[in-house]
């Protein structure tokens, strides 16, 4: 979910059953096509065989994610330490389906939740991933501008202030913009870097308690590398998220910028998906916690 670099807006009804197995791609049109559960909310994912994948957009304004991982992930892959979506076709509209559509390699694992994701190893591993898309150059990356995840803080402030009006007695309105206020007054970074830019616990696969991939480059772009500190709220507590920050060299700008995405991430995605997607309140409403509790704990 990159909810900050488009608005959403729903296409016909017949977007939202999108059907691969009446595609003809190959060789797709001689293999088992099954849904895979996902809590993401930009694509429908059908696993194809046993090789494959594909993406089909549930939004308009999801189709330019497909074109943005095909251009950059290429370059990024190998030099990351964990692997990454690889896309290996792309689709195009027909008369039943009006999006792009894209084909990748199958990656292995179960999606990662606070519970089965807050581990030693996951928290080294996802730093050290962090810290190495970090170091490459970001020279013609696509720059995230203001409003967008990834551009400057402030520019979410109008959208937070939004959210926690409409969300009502069911946050804590005052303790949020409390905590969002802090936020605000932190140093902005000294240079842009890439970030994924949704570092979800959805987007991060796991194969036992080891993190086996990182998926997902949809919020993709150069900005803001306290973006990338959101799994420290969203998915990790305690030593796990004091060795995530150490690992990362998050200082206390950073990490307080750290904070602020992932109370915006939250809080804006509480009013938007409060009546059709539990599992997005459910995550966003952990994260919004746990960022609460640091800000009364001063940390």
């Amino acid at each position: 979910m990159c909810p900050h670099s488009a608005v959403k807006q729903e296409a016909p009804g017949r977007v939202n059953r999108p059907r691969p197995e009446s595609l003809d791609f190959r060789p797709g049109s001689t293999s088992t096509v099954r849904p895979v559960p996902s809590s993401g909310t930009d694509h429908r994912v059908y696993r194809l065989g046993d090789a494959l994948s594909v993406r089909m957009p549930r939004v308009a304004g999801a189709v330019q994610q497909a074109v943005t991982e095909a251009r950059w992930l290429p370059v990024l892959a190998p030099r990351l330490p964990l692997p990454i979506p690889a896309q290996v076709a792309a689709g195009r509209p027909d008369g039943d389906y009006p999006f792009d559509w894209s084909v990748y390699a199958w990656l292995p694992g179960e999606a990662a939740t606070p519970t089965t994701g807050d581990t030693p190893h996951v928290a080294t591993a996802l730093a050290e991933f962090v810290t190495a898309l970090r170091a490459v150059a970001a020279e013609g990356g696509p720059l995230l501008s203001h409003g967008s995840r990834g551009g400057p803080l402030s520019g979410l402030d109008a959208s937070v202030r939004r959210a926690v009006a409409e969300l009502g007695d069911r946050v804590a309105g005052a303790h949020v913009l409390r905590s969002w206020e802090q936020s605000l007054t932190a140093e902005p970074a000294s240079a842009a870097t890439w970030i994924h830019g949704d570092l979800l616990p959805g987007n991060l696969l796991l194969a036992g308690d080891r993190l086996s991939s990182v998926i997902d480059f949809g919020c993709l772009g150069v900005g803001d590398p306290a973006v990338d500190l959101l799994p420290a709220w969203d998915l990790f507590t305690g030593p796990n998220r004091a060795a995530f920050r150490a690992r990362t060299a998050a200082g206390p700008a950073a990490w307080l910028r750290g904070r602020g995405w992932a109370l915006a991430q939250a809080v804006t995605a509480l009013p938007y998906y409060w009546d059709t997607d539990p599992a997005m309140v459910r995550q966003a409403s952990h994260a919004l916690g746990q960022v609460l509790a640091d800000t009364d704990a001063g940390c």
